[in-house]
């Protein structure tokens, strides 16, 4: 039987009591929310991991798939290189036998030059013996007397080219007695612009030069070639300080200097900005807009644009915002329309400007004329009829042509009248028109009547016979002085805005000598 413990006894102290289970949750519960929340970061970090590896493994398989394109590609434009190669030896051989033969027929043949250049097939016999024989010079001279057959030379041309060893030397030495220097030493007004030809023949170059068989992928420009057309470039413009900069050079010397940079390829990024001052001073050529886009010019044009609109060049920018695709930015219509009321201002000027007052009427309709007339053909040419209703502008025209005409025919009628009013003071005849008659005057006395023949040319008389009083015939008939009109005064001379017009008619504003 168990003995009971004595109450007075001392007994081993007892141990803290164990803590409770709330407790021991609340403990358990945030162990598991930190792993719980590390294992999320962990798994977010790997799947990131794993999806930047994903899309760096797609980016290369692309990557490789496009090597692998441009390869194929590569190896098939080289392979046809290749190929083309030997057609073009073969047709180049073709053309070389063909020349041959008929330079050796030509050369049989009897008859005067005019006999041999009568018609299409005779002038491209004459172009190819030139360049068969590489004669530049001869070749020069026989195209830039012929500028009336213009059209003819712009389509035989090519064919004729295609027959050189060296088209590009060729043309090269052809156009180099004006270009980039003009080297001749006797000039006359009439054969002082041969830009037209340089530029027929730098145009005619291009097709010459395409690979037969892969066309424009390919130009045929030698490195030699282009090393030369640079330092051709770079002498043209040295000499822009002899021609008193941009600002005098002329126009037909613009377009040779342009047309030479694209023919030859030989653009440059650095001169940009000169590229776009030229084509600013001749934005009235015909072709202007599309030799801005070849000088790459391309991201210049809107303020190009608005250069020539605040110039008061309307209609060019007209041309240019169809060329580059900007109507939506620059509305055509509205242009016109500030053309003409700039065109309407200049001429109330010239009518109320006192040191013209003997020819203002005269300037001012011839002002107006031009304008309707440039802005006539712009509706025409790009269909603005439903914008721009071209009545008004007909019936103006017929107004102003009809009141110039009116003003002829007076003085056409009083002439008669003049000359009874010399012959009977005594005095002699005015000198005829010249072409009209081989004798210096037309008198009505007998033929023993004059004591001497007087030249033309002359204009003072011997003693006692008086000179001719003026008279109106001389101020608006058929006799009058031809005045040349500042740019100013009339910036868009000669037909109905001819420099868009063909290359025929193309004048331009500060010069006056027609360019193709």
């Amino acid at each position: 039987m168990g003995s009971i413990a004595d109450p007075g006894e001392v007994t081993q102290a007892s141990a803290p009591p164990p803590p409770t289970s709330f407790d021991e949750f609340q403990r358990q519960t945030s162990l598991m929310t930190s792993c719980t929340l590390l294992w999320k970061e962990l798994s977010d970090h790997f799947t990131s991991l794993e999806q930047d590896l994903l899309r760096k493994s797609e980016a290369l398989k692309a990557k490789l798939q496009t090597l692998d394109t441009q390869t194929k590609q590569s190896l098939e434009v080289l392979e046809k290189r290749e190929t083309s190669i030997a057609a073009s030896i073969s047709i180049a051989l073709k053309k070389v036998d063909e020349s041959l033969v008929e330079f050796g027929n030509a050369a049989k043949e009897e008859g005067s030059e005019e006999a041999e250049v009568d018609n299409s097939a005779g002038l491209l016999l004459k172009l190819r013996s030139f360049c068969v024989q590489m004669d530049s010079r001869s070749f020069w001279s026989f195209v830039n007397v012929r500028k009336k057959e213009l059209e003819c030379l712009r389509s035989e041309i090519p064919k004729a080219l295609g027959d050189c060893v060296d088209p590009p030397k060729f043309v090269m030495e052809a156009i180099s007695e004006v270009f980039p220097v003009d080297k001749r030493e006797l000039k006359s007004e009439r054969s002082n612009d041969l830009g037209w030809a340089c530029v027929l023949l730098l145009e005619s170059l291009i097709p010459v030069m395409m690979d037969p068989v892969l066309g424009s992928e390919r130009m045929l420009v030698t490195p030699a070639v282009r090393e030369r057309a640079n330092e051709i470039a770079e002498t043209w413009k040295k000499s822009l300080d002899e021609r008193g900069g941009i600002e005098n050079v002329k126009t037909p010397d613009v377009h040779t200097f342009l047309q030479h940079l694209v023919t030859f390829g030989v653009v440059k990024e650095a001169d940009v900005d000169l590229y776009r001052k030229l084509v600013v001073g001749s934005a009235w050529r015909k072709h202007m807009p599309k030799l801005a886009l070849s000088l790459g010019l391309g991201d210049k044009m809107p303020e190009l644009i608005e250069e020539l609109i605040s110039r008061g060049q309307q209609v060019d920018a007209v041309h240019f915002t169809y060329e580059v695709g900007l109507i939506n930015k620059f509305p055509p219509v509205p242009l016109l329309k500030a053309f003409l009321k700039d065109a309407k201002k200049a001429a109330t000027a010239i009518l109320e400007d006192p040191n013209n007052s003997g020819r203002a009427a005269h300037l001012a309709a011839k002002k107006e004329l031009s304008a309707i007339r440039a802005v006539l053909k712009c509706i025409e040419e790009y269909k603005l009829e439903a914008e721009f209703p071209p009545e008004h502008l007909k019936k103006r025209l017929e107004q102003l042509e009809k009141t110039k005409t009116e003003k002829k025919k007076p003085a056409a009628a009083a002439a008669p009248a003049a000359k009874r009013t010399r012959v009977s003071n005594g005095g002699p005849m005015p000198p005829a028109k010249a072409g009209r008659s081989t004798n210096a005057y037309v008198s009505s006395f007998p033929a023993a009547a004059p004591t001497f023949v007087r030249s033309p040319s002359h204009t003072q008389y011997p003693t006692g016979v008086p000179a001719y009083p003026a008279s109106p015939i001389y101020a608006h008939g058929s006799m009058s002085p031809q005045y040349v009109y500042s740019p100013e005064a009339a910036p868009y001379p000669g037909s109905p805005y001819s420099p868009y017009g063909s290359y025929g008619n193309a004048m331009a504003p500060a010069y006056q000598q027609a360019y193709y």
